[in-house]
């Protein structure tokens, strides 16, 4: 038995930027070891499994070495995929329930726009340690959850940024999100993201993180929109317009090939 398998850069409008997911559409639920198995051969930062499932689908979402609770980009490569290959009509929401609870995703304008829980500040952490990791001083750290938010100076403190991924890792969460406001016009704030924990050094550009990034901005700046760049390697724009407990994350996404597993079996 064969499984077909969409490679997508999500948000980004063009090929070997933005962030990449696989995105398997599956018939029926299919073991956690094979997904897992998968996601380790795919080699992506996520790796998204869809199955349908009452109004839309159940997602679920494997970094090459764990499943993890929320995925921002490979959410927004999968509601590509079932629009672009006619799954669904680009007039209808894909829905999608997952171990965040109930995410929906749009389309308008080549723009795909993310449901997304807002994740708020719950405690401040001594930045002390995350300095040391980061090996650049750091003005202050809150943590909720799922990851640390550490502010820098300025745009170039972020982008010199090369972490010492053991000290990292050593902290005890998902991810550690740098942040800082932007010098691009444009541009209201700017981050990186960095998971070791979840087998992922740096993710290039963190749906999920903006979840934590728009609230924290949004308190900064008095704004409820705002747009992010995420500065790794590859870069991506991220929309964030907060409506209450949610944010709307907007991104575009490409996609780069399609393929076929051919031994779908462990």
């Amino acid at each position: 038995m064969s499984q077909r398998i969409v490679q997508v850069d999500a948000f980004t409008d063009r090929p070997f930027a933005g962030n990449p997911a696989a995105v398997c559409i599956l018939e029926s639920p299919r073991e956690d070891a094979w997904m897992q198995a998968v996601a380790m051969e795919m080699n992506l930062a996520e790796t998204a499994f869809l199955v349908p499932e009452g109004e839309g689908y159940r997602l679920r979402w494997f970094t090459p070495a764990v499943e993890v609770d929320l995925c921002g980009h490979a959410t927004l490569a999968s509601a590509h995929v079932l629009w672009e290959d006619g799954h669904l009509s680009t007039d209808a929401p894909a829905i999608f329930q997952s171990r965040s609870g109930r995410l929906s995703a749009t389309w308008r304008d080549g723009w795909i726009t993310l449901d997304f829980p807002v994740k708020l500040a719950e405690r401040s952490v001594d930045p002390t340690p995350v300095a040391k990791a980061l090996g650049v001083p750091v003005s202050v750290a809150w943590a909720n959850r799922f990851d640390i938010l550490a502010e820098v100076e300025s745009e170039a403190v972020l982008r010199s940024i090369r972490p010492d991924f053991n000290l990292v890792n050593a902290i005890p969460v998902r991810g550690l999100i740098v942040t800082t406001r932007s010098d691009q016009p444009g541009i209201d704030f700017a981050s990186r993201f960095f998971a070791p924990q979840v087998g992922v050094n740096e993710d290039p550009v963190t749906g999920s993180a903006h979840c934590f990034l728009g609230p924290y901005w949004s308190e900064k700046l008095g704004k409820t929109e705002m747009v992010g760049y995420q500065a790794s390697r590859r870069g991506g724009l991220v929309r964030v317009r907060l409506e209450g407990d949610r944010a709307m994350l907007g991104g575009q996404a490409v996609t780069v090939f399609r393929g076929e597993l051919i031994e779908t079996a462990i």
